[in-house]
């Protein structure tokens, strides 16, 4: 039987990331601009401008994020190099210690450290992953991320702020953000506990909860200040 892993994190991490911050950031303006002008296009123009700068300043740091994370790699590979070929018996014996944690003897570690420092790139490859605890990242990640980041915010902004288009009144516009927006916030919940493990329902509580929670209180300050 093939045992299935789900080896797609990254991209589910970018689209969290992206989905739930679009989903709640836009919602919250529009619900605060909803408690204190009653002019559905002000709202709508304060939306698209914060999902146009939202979505840009998501997607840079997701790049931004990605290109450290290739860059941290590559440093400390470069690093490992230079170490198994001038402090190579040092190497030696790190490469011993990791074998010793799994039980092998000294003679088997002797023999596999060895052995491994003939092959220079399978040896740094074996060290950057089990003495640092790095995977080699994919080249195409930054922009890749961006790209998730930025279109999944863009996607989960348009929704609370599409009832506006078709509202006479602030009041209705809000009224049907909030439903349409916390059916979207428990269906993304639970696709989001379902693609990562969790418990269906705390996932899509806890998301709901929070998106509910922050457009009310910029409703309840707008509210207040108006």
């Amino acid at each position: 039987m093939d045992e299935k892993h789900f080896k797609s994190s990254d991209q589910v991490r970018d689209f969290v990331i992206g989905m739930s911050d679009g989903l709640t950031v836009p919602f919250a303006l529009a619900a605060g601009l909803s408690g204190a002008v009653d002019n559905p296009a002000i709202i709508i123009t304060a939306g698209l401008a914060e999902i146009a700068a939202g979505s840009i300043a998501m997607g840079l740091g997701g790049y931004l994020a990605g290109r450290t994370e290739i860059e941290h790699y590559d440093t400390e590979e470069k690093r490992e190099y230079d170490e198994i070929e001038n402090k190579h018996e040092i190497e030696i014996q790190e490469t011993k210690d990791i074998f010793a944690q799994y039980g092998l003897n000294d003679s088997l570690q002797e023999t596999i450290a060895r052995e491994m420092a003939k092959h220079p790139k399978e040896w740094v490859d074996f060290m950057m992953r089990f003495e640092l605890g790095l995977e080699r990242p994919d080249k195409n990640r930054a922009l890749q991320s961006a790209f998730i980041i930025a279109m999944s915010y863009i996607v989960g902004g348009l929704i609370p702020l599409s009832s506006y288009f078709f509202s006479a009144t602030t009041f209705d516009g809000l009224k049907y953000s909030c439903l349409i927006t916390t059916i979207c916030l428990i269906i993304f919940g639970l696709v989001k506990s379902k693609l990562t493990g969790q418990p269906l329902l705390k996932g899509a509580l806890r998301v709901t909860i929070i998106g509910a929670l922050a457009a009310a209180a910029a409703f309840g300050i707008a509210k207040l200040i108006a």
